[in-house]
């Protein structure tokens, strides 16, 4: 039997960070989707989570980026190579045939966009199998019976928000507002600029929101030491920002994303919305962490919402569980969604 081997993967493709999922090993790989350039050779330095200790410390000739900005291709060409450094890096360089791909694209993409991610795996050394809607995704590797003739509401965010109710194993209504993690650490940013007159890097920001910040308000008051520098001083200053703080910085961006749910369920059919009202939202994705969106959304829309019980990697196991429809046991294409 030809069938699944250790060839054939799942990609998450996301704005923040990739995901290898191969069947029968799992998660292998999962790395931040960064990359370190030398600008005067135009030499990659590095991948990943060393590309991404980089990031706000690199001298004038190294910059580091993101090829993907808001779950699209910004970058083509270091997309390509990225993706090709992080196949070899999970299915290993010593391999007979090329590995078979399936991908995971935002659901507000574009056809243009749908293609570059799949000519850059292709370019990459990849058979792609097929691509995959982001909430489709993340509602098998959730494990929702979205094959089943009711209604699953997913919420995922990382580089964009996918808000999605899905029945019979497809899309009903969605919307992608390229509205998510990234916009949490800028709102900060932007926040401790105006607020404090402190300038902190994208790294700091990511820390603050991941320790201490909050789209509705915490129990209890939580603490962080911030550095920065002073933008009246030009000189390194640190303060302590509190929970309460973020809350305020991450407020008009949280609602951003509840107004969108509220829009996808004012246009979901009546008996879905039924199904919906009873089995509740499920929220994945990086965005997902943010402390008290959960509860935020659950206030807003009298629906109960849970987060994903692997929030970070639902969509990459979704990815790979796709392979089971779309490959017959002799290899060949069986069926899709």
């Amino acid at each position: 039997m030809f069938g699944l081997t250790s060839n054939d993967i799942g990609i998450d493709l996301g704005t923040a960070s990739i995901l290898v999922y191969i069947k029968g090993k799992g998660v292998v790989l999962k790395e931040p989707s960064g990359v370190a350039i030398d600008r005067n050779t135009n030499e990659i330095r590095a991948f990943g989570e060393e590309a991404r200790l980089m990031i706000g410390r690199t001298p004038g000739n190294v910059v580091a980026v993101r090829p993907l900005r808001q779950g699209v291709i910004s970058d083509y060409t270091v997309t390509e190579k990225m993706l090709k450094y992080f196949i070899h890096k999970a299915v290993g360089k010593r391999t007979l045939r090329k590995p078979r791909v399936a991908i995971c694209i935002p659901s507000g993409a574009t056809e243009v966009e749908k293609k570059a991610v799949e000519d850059a795996t292709e370019q990459a050394g990849a058979i792609v199998l097929g691509t995959i809607e982001e909430p489709v995704a993340a509602a098998m590797g959730a494990g929702l019976e979205i094959q089943k003739a009711f209604g699953n509401m997913i919420v995922i965010g990382g580089g964009t928000s996918d808000i999605a109710v899905i029945s019979l194993g497809g899309t009903v209504v969605s919307t992608s507002i390229k509205v998510a993690g990234d916009d949490f650490d800028e709102a900060i940013v932007r926040y401790m600029r105006k607020k404090h007159n402190l300038l902190i890097g994208e790294r700091t920001a990511e820390e603050i929101k991941i320790n201490i910040g909050s789209a509705y308000k915490r129990p209890e008051l939580l603490t962080m030491e911030v550095r920065g520098r002073n933008l009246v001083t030009g000189l390194p200053k640190t303060i302590a920002v509190t929970s309460d703080e973020t809350l305020d910085a991450l407020d008009e961006t949280a609602q951003q994303i509840v107004e969108v749910v509220h829009s996808v369920l004012e246009r979901t059919p009546p008996e879905l919305a039924a199904d919906i009202f009873d089995r509740g939202i499920l929220l994945t994705g990086g965005g997902s962490l943010l402390s008290g969106l959960d509860q935020l959304i659950e206030e807003k829309t009298g629906i109960h919402t849970v987060i994903a019980e692997d929030p970070l990697t639902a969509v990459a196991i979704g990815t790979g569980k796709y392979i089971d429809y779309i490959i017959g046991e002799e290899g060949k294409p069986k069926k899709r969604f």
